[in-house]
């Protein structure tokens, strides 16, 4: 099948979203897809305002148009909701084509932390996005029923992956940065994200934990943060190779983020071994929970500091099972299955189930 997917996440940017995009372009055209992505780099940019390191496309419409005009894409899938999104929307709807969409980011959440923009606002303009899409995919089953509780529709259970022969299980944690970053005084705790307003990051930072802290990501906030938290080592954004290195260093991984829709950090975490504390909330109730209420892989607390400490006792080999539930291939399979006919009449789509995870079906809420 002939695949145009439109993003405006995409490489150099270093995120959730890029990763995803990256491993499921990759898995798709293993099963014998042929994907054109549609990414920023194809077009004029500017940065976007407030993100140091985003570049966004500037009025892409024309553009955009000529390209999907030249594919003739058999299935089209709109991965983000910015200028290339609308812009790809827009061509879809003009030619009455169908698409799918995701709902990646709680992009309502960062304007309302940043800007004070209601989050009914944020809502609302989003769901004025995906109302036309034949197919909303979502990573967790609790982001599905707050955007069903907002009122969308066509939601589809989706979910992510890892990659385990990057992030490779160490049984203890290693001691390989001493090189990079000197003696650590044990345990080290650790964070990977951006350093802004949507990660909850200053959680983190403020718990009186023992140890040494370390932040591996860049962002708005990083510059004040760094000059407030002066003991913490701030490693900035690392190749991902490095990046497993300093997982598999680390005694405890701690996500501190109450917006994320899913946070593939933690999986990358705890496929190197490294257990994870974080609140019971959307993305670690996905990652660390099961159907049958336990928590595998690490503690969910509403006490992030309680979660460290419990953390700190979760075996390694545990962590790595857990995250051995989640694969990039079934992650690309579940996607295959949602996509559409870009030229196939809307009356006869065929409903696909709503699949959260390898291990839980729900029924379809469209």
């Amino acid at each position: 099948m002939k695949i145009a997917l439109i993003t405006d996440a995409w490489q150099p940017q270093v995120n959730g979203v890029v990763t995803t995009l990256v491993e499921l372009v990759r898995e798709l055209q293993a099963l014998g897809h042929q994907v054109e992505v549609f990414h920023p780099g194809l077009f004029k940019t500017r940065p976007c305002p407030g993100y140091a390191g985003i570049e966004l496309a500037i009025r892409p419409k024309r553009q955009l148009t000529e390209k999907l005009d030249a594919l003739q894409p058999e299935a089209v899938h709109i991965a983000t909701e910015g200028p290339l999104g609308w812009a790809a929307r827009s061509y879809c709807l003009k030619r009455g084509l169908n698409f799918t969409t995701a709902f990646h980011t709680k992009f309502p959440e960062i304007l309302h932390a940043a800007l004070r923009i209601p989050l009914s606002w944020g809502y609302a303009l989003f769901r004025h996005f995906h109302k036309p899409s034949s197919g909303v995919m979502v990573p967790t089953h609790g982001v599905l029923h707050m955007l069903e509780q907002r009122g969308f529709r066509q939601l589809r259970g989706w979910t992510h992956g890892v990659d385990t022969q990057l992030f490779k299980f160490e049984t203890t944690p290693a001691s390989r940065l001493q090189a990079r970053m000197g003696m650590l005084v044990r345990p080290m705790s650790l964070f990977v994200g951006r350093v802004s307003y949507e990660k909850n990051i200053e959680a983190y930072l403020r718990l009186d934990i023992p140890g040494t802290k370390v932040v591996c990501g860049v962002g708005p906030l990083e510059a004040s943060l760094k000059e407030r938290y002066p003991q913490v080592r701030w490693l900035g954004v690392l190749p991902r190779d490095e990046l497993a290195k300093v997982y598999a260093a680390a005694d405890v991984f701690v996500f501190p983020s109450k917006s994320e829709t899913f946070g593939l950090v933690m999986l990358e975490a705890m496929a190197t071994g490294t257990p994870v504390a974080a609140y019971p909330v959307d993305g670690p109730l996905e990652v660390l929970g099961k159907p049958d209420g336990s928590c595998h892989g690490g503690v969910m607390h509403t006490d992030l500091q309680q979660a460290c400490y419990g953390a700190l006792a979760v075996p390694r080999h545990e962590a790595r099972a857990r995250a051995l539930d989640f694969s990039w291939q079934h992650a690309a399979q579940l996607f295959e299955s949602y996509l559409v006919p870009a030229r196939q009449a809307a009356a006869s789509r065929q409903v696909q189930p709503a699949v959260i995870s390898a291990k839980t079906t729900v029924t379809p809420l469209s």
